[in-house]
């Protein structure tokens, strides 16, 4: 298969293992009951496998609705899928599944989502900072709040369960390049990247007058807690939602997902560079 083939929002790749695994949410079920997630695997960023089932929702399971934006991290030697679900009467929230491989199966551990329980979360990823000391960065939902917010929140070192509470980092309205005319500020899919100089950088999408916005950010103080300044955008042609990877040749990538329409969106992959721990489009 080719991107063109693969009908997935969200896209996030791991490097693992010599191949590429590609996960994401599914396009036919972005928006209605879902009932699994997808890998596929390449050995160049070109040619991908057929779907591979990686994750099959339980029996019982609290949630009923939407699966979104799979991501998977490797941690502690296991490998970790933060897992966006929705039910019809409760909040969407985070919860986090694990796999001894890549391609799963991915399983629960626990039995709830580890976002707040009366917050509408979604979109959650995975931060450890230079301590060891692992987080969940996620986002508040404009629906809730109007405002869309990201917030990281400290975790148990096994995943299981929150550490501490929510931290706030920033809220949607807050660059200067929003559109100040909108009644709602969307924030969506943060992924945390660290430069080599040391810098910490944000990725985020929302929506501008040109569409969806691949939206860039950084750490004043190189950490989690900084005050997170807004930088120009990456991409402002209707597409989002990305992650930063290298491959295995040394070069960077974004990857992301566009258009923002269903169901015509498509992996998209974008080389980077840094260039004084400012990351430029090539």
């Amino acid at each position: 298969m080719k991107f063109c083939d693969i009908n997935i929002r969200d896209p996030f790749v791991l490097v693992e293992n010599g191949k590429y695994y590609l996960y994401g949410t599914r396009g036919e079920t972005a928006w209605t009951k879902a009932y699994g997630l997808d890998v596929y695997v390449s050995d160049d960023l070109e040619n991908w496998s057929e779907p591979i089932e990686c994750f099959t929702l339980p029996d019982k399971f609290w949630a009923n609705k939407e699966i979104w934006a799979p991501e998977v991290h490797r941690y502690n030697d296991r490998y970790y899928m933060f897992v966006t679900f929705n039910a019809e009467d409760r909040c969407r929230g985070t919860q986090i599944l694990k796999s001894d491989t890549p391609e799963g199966p991915f399983l629960p551990f626990t039995d709830d989502a580890v976002t707040p329980r009366d917050w509408l979360c979604l979109d959650g990823t995975f931060y450890v900072d230079k301590n060891g000391k692992p987080y969940i960065v996620f986002c508040h939902e404009w629906v809730q709040v109007t405002d869309g917010e990201i917030h990281a929140m400290p975790l148990k070192e096994d995943l299981s369960a929150p550490a501490g509470e929510p931290i706030l980092l920033f809220k949607a309205s807050e660059p200067y390049w929003a559109d100040k005319d909108r009644d709602k500020y969307v924030t969506d899919g943060p992924f945390i990247y660290r430069t080599k100089g040391g810098k910490l950088l944000m990725i985020w999408s929302t929506f501008t007058e040109s569409g969806y916005t691949q939206a860039v950010a950084y750490s004043d103080n190189g950490e989690i807690d900084g005050k997170w300044i807004q930088a120009e955008p990456l991409f402002k042609e209707n597409g989002g939602h990305g992650m930063i990877f290298d491959d295995m040749n040394g070069k960077k990538y974004l990857i992301l997902h566009s258009p923002n329409e269903n169901p015509l969106e498509r992996p998209v992959l974008i080389e980077i560079k840094e260039i004084n721990d400012e990351l430029v489009v090539l």
